[in-house]
């Protein structure tokens, strides 16, 4: 028996330390950081796998997972048989028990005991099934961290596309307007023009250097955005491969509208879902509260004297218990709590079908806004080539005396306010794409 019971206690510790080693390597493997190289050149999707890769925060919600799995593993042990083992030494100090006149001797002992027990009962039963709700929950919330992220690097992605884009059109029209500059300034040193006209032309010259360094402080601004999603140094120089008029095709806003429904795939009726779940579980424990906890215990217990005489030995080598314990009046707390779970499970069930409902509602409205935000980009992208166009040819009519220096001036401010719709036109674009992605989550 004694070796029976020593084999358990040897094999629960050593399952035990397996157990951690396993989820705590697994844990530390994730957690694992590689080196970052110098430059790196990424496509939209390279750079939301790398986010994904390197985000300490989404490391932070996956150990929650992780956290989740061990926290039901506790739950569920605290049902098997829990075994310990105890070592005693005593000594009596040479002292002797006299019993009808017979000295006893009390002799130095030393005890061994293993005591091995279970109990269970229905709240215990339930609340594994609490944790594998937990389990489910922890992952969904995973999964939306990751669609933020990957939705977060993309609109950063697009920025920085974007802007690039308009600093290389805004040092296009620079470089023809200083032309124009420098062109006056010597019709002006030869009397042919006025130096107010050469003045006229040099305000807008720096004006269009004005815009460029707003834009290239805001595509540094951008960029340190998108190293901050991707975790990596502000030094590292990122080469962003795609092109935007790749992100922005219509046939990929077509085939995202042509993506179905499906209301189950939505993360957050997944969600909403698991809440009800979740109201619905504890309803059951409260109502377990009233149920019985059967326990079961056995006790062994060895004493040696040492190779003396044994003393007075009052200690039994096995002991079995067995006992069943029931509840029967708590003055309304047991009442109390399962009408609280109850309301609750009524509030859970609500919100899922009110969200559910809307969710509907939302889709369209989402689909709406893809559809709205690729046209008004398609005509702010033609209004930029056409005031493109217009500028240009000011600016030509201007060197031929065909045009006005307010025509010259009136053809910039549209320029320059064409570029800025057309930026503010993408970004709605790749949010409202993003959005919808998220809530189809592909």
């Amino acid at each position: 028996m004694k070796k029976i019971v020593l084999s358990l206690c040897l094999f629960a510790l050593c399952a035990n330390s397996i157990w951690a080693e396993d989820h705590v390597m697994a844990a530390t493997k994730k957690a694992v950081q590689h080196d970052v190289p110098a430059k790196l050149n990424l496509s939209i999707a390279e750079a939301q796998d790398y986010a994904v890769a390197q985000n300490r925060s989404l490391r932070n919600a996956e150990l929650a997972v992780q956290k989740a799995y061990a926290q039901r593993w506790q739950t569920i042990a605290a049902m098997l048989p829990q075994v310990d083992m105890s070592w005693a030494f005593q000594s009596m100090m040479g002292y002797e028990l006299h019993l009808g006149g017979m000295p006893i001797a009390m002799n130095d002992n030393g005890t061994l005991g293993v005591t091995a027990s279970v109990g269970i009962n229905g709240q215990a039963i339930v609340g594994a099934l609490l944790n594998n709700i937990a389990i489910d929950m922890q992952k969904l919330s995973l999964q939306q961290s990751e669609d933020n992220l990957r939705a977060n690097v993309k609109s950063s992605y697009a920025s920085v596309l974007v802007l690039q884009d308009v600093v290389k059109l805004l040092n296009s029209s620079l470089k023809n307007i200083e032309d124009l500059a420098a062109m006056t300034q010597r019709s002006v040193e030869v009397g042919a023009a006025e130096q107010t006209a050469a003045d006229q032309i040099l305000v807008r010259v720096n004006t269009l250097k004005n815009n460029i360094n707003a834009n290239l402080r805001s595509t540094q601004l951008a960029i340190n955005a998108l190293k901050v999603l991707l975790n990596v140094p502000v030094e590292t120089e990122l080469v962003l491969t795609s092109n935007l008029d790749d992100m922005l095709s219509a046939e990929a806003v077509l085939q995202l509208l042509a993506k179905d429904f499906v209301l189950e795939n939505n993360l957050s009726y997944q969600t909403l879902s698991k809440n009800v779940d979740l109201a619905k579980t504890n309803m059951h424990m409260a109502g377990w509260a009233y149920g019985p906890t059967v326990a079961v215990g056995y006790q062994y217990s060895e004493k040696s004297y040492f190779g003396k005489a044994e003393g007075l030995n009052m200690t039994p080598p096995n002991a079995l218990s067995v006992s069943v314990s029931m509840p029967l009046w708590s003055s309304g707390k047991r009442e109390a709590g399962m009408v609280e779970k109850k309301i609750a499970l009524e509030e859970a069930r609500n919100t899922f079908a009110e969200t559910s409902d809307n969710l509907a509602i939302q889709n369209e409205q989402l689909r709406y806004n893809l559809q709205n935000g690729y046209e008004t980009y398609m005509n702010e992208k033609d209004n930029m080539d056409v005031t493109q166009r217009v500028f240009n040819s000011t600016t030509n009519k201007f060197n031929q005396g065909a045009a006005s220096n307010l025509d010259l001036v009136n053809a910039s401010n549209d320029l320059i306010s064409a570029q800025s719709s057309y930026v503010q036109a993408v970004l709605t674009l790749v949010n409202a794409q993003v959005e919808l992605e998220k809530f189809l989550n592909l």
